[in-house]
């Protein structure tokens, strides 16, 4: 109980939500570091993904390379970028984009070479064109397995951020490592809840997106007529 009362008093100290080391201030941090290492590694293993699973080439050896990829701990990852990048942001965006890559990477391949071969061979008969089949075929079938990556990447990547205050960056980090240094278990305590919580949320709007842009003729999930109806269509009520 005291340390519970510690942690709820440290939170509604009003010096802590404000300054250069304030929640907010460090959340904002955590989110830019992590959306822009997000972005990196979608503009990377996505168009790669697309590629590798329309044209069955080099699968295995990017596969391969990519799942190698996911057993480097992320520390390490840091350790070796330090001598050429030095401390801080960009250090840490280029260690978390080498980690969001793999399961992208792999999801998206996976999922573009697992479309039914007779939808692919249809959309050629009726004269599409390879980035035709890849846009209007392959991508809305294989969205799913490309979510889920995207989902399993982005989580994976809000979690361990937290390092970048081992390098001096910013970020909900600084909370874990601050509270270790100082003892100050419930600032430690806080800054793991807040990370936590955070990952919540990004998986949720993950989810959430999934059952946005997903066909529910893929999903399987059941569609009103009210749903289906174009806005017009719509009953209004006065």
């Amino acid at each position: 109980m005291e340390l519970l009362s510690e942690t709820l008093a440290w939170l509604m100290d009003p010096g802590h939500w404000q300054g250069s080391n304030g929640i907010p201030l460090r959340l904002l941090q955590h989110i830019y570091l992590s959306t822009a290492s997000l972005l990196a590694g979608l503009a990377v293993a996505l168009p790669l993904g697309l590629a590798i699973g329309h044209t069955r080439r080099f699968e295995t050896i990017v596969v391969a390379v990519a799942n190698l990829g996911r057993a480097v701990p992320s520390l390490a990852l840091l350790l070796i970028f330090l001598p050429f990048v030095g401390i801080g942001d960009p250090l840490i965006i280029i260690a978390l984009t080498l980690l969001s890559i793999p399961p992208i990477l792999v999801n998206t391949a996976v999922g573009i070479r697992e479309v039914d071969a007779e939808l692919v061979e249809a959309g050629r008969g009726m004269g599409m064109s390879e980035l035709g089949l890849i846009r209007r075929v392959e991508v809305p079938v294989a969205l799913p397995v490309i979510l889920a990556g995207m989902r399993v990447a982005a989580v994976q990547v809000v979690a361990t951020a937290t390092l970048g205050a081992v390098v001096a960056g910013g970020g909900l980090g600084r909370y874990l490592i601050d509270g270790f240094a100082l003892q100050d278990q419930a600032r430690l305590i806080v800054g793991a809840v807040l990370v936590a919580l955070l990952a919540i949320v990004t998986e949720r709007t993950f989810a959430s997106l999934e059952g946005r842009l997903v066909s529910p003729g893929i999903t399987g999930r059941h569609v009103t007529p009210a749903e289906l109806a174009p806005p017009s269509a719509q009953p209004m009520f006065l």
